[in-house]
């Protein structure tokens, strides 16, 4: 049984790494309940599952049989050892790593200590299979010289720039060692708290040691302001159709560039295709000042790799450590003072997990808080896992419950004729992710429900998932007030009353027209496949929903389709009234203004008369001494009008006395009877006489033509 001392030195996730290991139990939730019946107690917790009589925790066990199982046949030494009641030997951790235990294999062994003839009088011990240490990949630059180095992740920067001072030839006192992720480092700081990737790219500076050649000293000075410059690079993603300007330093290498546009666009560095890189730029670990870019702005293209040209890759994994104890187990420590972590005995493997917060502590910019939620997300658990939304929570509800392309096309396929097919509307379900670092279900929940294939693709096409951190309790509260403004004070009371053990939380969220409903909570000790049944189940709420929406959008655009055509009826009719009331207006007013030109041209004839009628000589006595001439003039309405003149007058005179009475000369043609002839075409200042109207004529009025 382990001590009260070791147990509370014992991480939990550590425990149920191994008490899983070693039962074969594979869920979660079932192998919570029995540790938890136990205090957590490992080894009573196991005896409970398994009981003694079948030799797990027993402590006598048979050498050969314990020796060949785990580690194949001794050695001849080994037994010759064995016999003189010596320990047997532990086995390198080459050949353990050569041929790792299978998931089913106990993290707890038995190793026999003595050989069967006196296992009787051995004594408990505990072997530890030592971990291989992490190698480290350096290329450093410096001039016109490249340095590779390699080195354990526990040495020093400070023996970094030993072996650089034996290469470089350049002092310590006067190297400056440039380019690490976290900005400037110490001497004494050991690289394994920097959690640096295996390949890594440095340069060294020295601004004491001048350059023994003038051209020598102007590309180091050139090559120093353009690592201090910014470059701006226009990334457009082909796929999304969308364009990034982002500005990098020119310390910043191409790798670093392309993991932060994976982090954008969601394409794994491995799988991104890029155009626009100079034919120089043909190491990632170069940096952008060496790269041969374009300065101020570069422009590059980046899309997903087609499926046929992704390689497969090896992935890099750190050797897993396993502790072998003997069968009384009296003396189990803790796994840390082995310098074993945590999260490669809860199988993650990977070295770095846990080793930075999920998302900064009161981060000002929610899109920022996020980007780094979903870069140390890939780092931790790999590039496969759900699209998380950059953005804020009501940017996320927007995109989630008011989209429109699915809209459109929904009504485009219900316009062909397949209605009873018509399932997945514009709108989607709104996936929340709330992550805690403090529970012991969060890496399991992330590793295996959150990247698993099936769980992705289902989130990816029908979810749109926005994450949080909630591990620190600023984050936290921020996110209570998100979700108070938007989803009101029942959902906020919810998540305050989840412990830290029950943790992580997915919470289902479905847009309303009046409001928005959290349709369910989805705790981390859950399954796969449960988490798939509970998101299936919600979709389903959600499809229904939907075309219960949809219906009433139908039944509503038909209102709205009728009222909109009742509206151009009216708007037409009354553009036809006010048409024919326009042509009416036009019509009168075209008669008033003929009306009134006609009256004006009467009463300038009438003032056209009145002043010949004025004008004309008094009309002479039939008893004058002067020759008279009597002339008769028949109208064309048949009256006549008579009139004396002298012989003497002009015809212009009889033309006037014609006008006078309401025939002008311009529209009348005055005619004699026989011969006829046309008097109007004579001269006007011939006389009377001459024109031979004399003593007496008769004629007549005939209109123009």
């Amino acid at each position: 049984m382990a001590s009260e001392s070791g147990e509370s030195n014992m991480d939990r996730e550590m425990i149920l790494a191994d008490f899983q290991a070693c039962t074969g139990i594979d869920n979660i939730a079932e192998a919570i309940t029995l540790l938890e019946l136990n205090n957590w107690d490992l080894v009573a917790a196991i005896n409970g599952v398994i009981p003694q009589e079948n030799g797990i925790l027993q402590s006598n066990f048979s050498s050969e049989a314990s020796q060949a199982g785990m580690f194949g046949p001794p050695s001849q030494s080994e037994a010759a050892d064995a016999a003189a009641g010596g320990a047997v030997p532990t086995p390198s951790s080459s050949s353990l790593s050569s041929s790792p235990p299978s998931s089913s294999t106990s993290a707890f062994c038995p190793v026999n200590s003595a050989s069967s003839a006196s296992s009787s009088s051995s004594s408990s011990s505990r072997q530890i299979v030592e971990r291989q240490p992490r190698m480290l990949n350096f290329r450093v630059e410096y001039r016109q010289r490249t340095v590779d180095l390699v080195l354990e992740e526990g040495s020093t920067v400070g023996e970094i720039k030993t072996i650089l001072e034996t290469e470089l030839a350049v002092p310590v006192s006067k190297m400056q060692l440039k380019g690490w992720k976290s900005g400037d480092v110490s001497d004494t700081t050991v690289m394994r708290s920097l959690h640096l990737p295996k390949n890594n790219s440095l340069y060294v500076l020295t601004p004491e040691i001048a350059s023994t050649a003038g051209t020598s000293t102007s590309k180091n000075s050139g090559l120093q302001e353009s690592l201090n410059q910014n470059f701006l690079l226009v990334i457009s993603h082909r796929e999304a159709q969308r364009d990034y300007s982002l500005n990098f330093p020119g310390s910043k290498t191409i790798q670093e560039v392309k993991r932060n546009v994976s982090d954008l666009t969601n394409i794994p560095v491995r799988h991104q295709q890029w155009d626009g890189w100079p034919a120089s730029a043909s190491d990632d670990s170069m940096t952008l000042a060496v790269s041969g870019i374009t300065f101020p702005c570069h422009h590059l293209s980046v899309c997903r790799r087609s499926s046929a040209a992704n390689s497969q890759e090896p992935t890099e994994e750190c050797a897993d450590v396993h502790m072998v104890s003997d069968s009384d187990a009296d003396d189990f420590e803790d796994a840390s003072e082995f310098g074993v972590d945590d999260s490669e005995m809860f199988g993650l493997g990977s070295s770095t997990c846990r080793k930075a917060p999920m998302m900064p502590e009161n981060s000002e910019n929610e899109a920022d808080a996020l980007l780094h939620f979903s870069a140390e997300f890939s780092s931790r658990y790999g590039e496969t896992h759900p699209m998380f939304f950059i953005g804020t929570l009501e940017a996320a509800s927007q995109e989630a419950f008011y989209g429109k392309a699915q809209r459109s096309a929904f009504r485009a396929f219900c316009v062909a004729g397949h209605r009873s097919e018509c399932v997945f509307p514009a709108r989607k379900l709104l996936a929340i992710y709330l992550h805690n670092d403090d529970s012991v279900l969060s890496n399991v929940f992330c590793s295996q429900m959150m990247c698993a294939d099936s769980i992705v693709a289902y989130l990816s096409q029908n979810f749109i998932t926005w994450a949080w951190d909630v591990t620190k309790e600023a984050n936290k509260a921020r996110l209570l007030t998100m979700c108070t403004r938007h989803f009101g004070s029942v959902v906020t009371q919810t998540i305050r009353t989840y412990k830290t053990d029950q943790f992580p939380l997915l919470l289902i969220v479905m847009g309303k027209r009046t409001s928005n409903e959290v349709l369910n909570v989805i705790q981390g000790n859950t399954t796969v496949d449960e988490l798939m049944m509970r998101l299936m189940g919600a979709m389903e709420i959600f499809t229904a929903q939907q075309l219960e929406d949809i219906k009433d959008e139908d039944e509503r655009e038909i209102r709205e389709t009728v009222k909109r055509e009742q509206d151009e009826a009216y708007r037409v009719s009354l553009e036809a009234d006010r048409k024919k009331r326009e042509a009416q207006e036009k019509e009168e007013a075209e008669q008033n203004r003929l009306e009134r030109k006609r009256k004006e041209q009467e009463d300038e004839k009438e003032a056209i008369r009145l002043s010949l009628e004025h004008s004309l000589p008094i009309e002479p006595d039939e008893d004058s001494a002067e020759q008279i001439s009597k002339l008769r003039v028949r109208t064309p309405s048949g009256e006549f009008l008579e009139r004396r003149f002298l012989s003497s007058c002009k015809l212009q005179v009889l033309f006037d006395f014609v006008a006078s009475k309401g025939f002008p000369f311009e529209e009348f043609k005055l005619l004699t009877t026989f011969p006829r002839k046309n008097i109007t075409q004579l001269d006007p200042g011939a006389d009377l006489l001459e024109a031979k109207l004399f003593p007496q004529e008769t004629l007549f009025l005939e209109a123009k033509e």
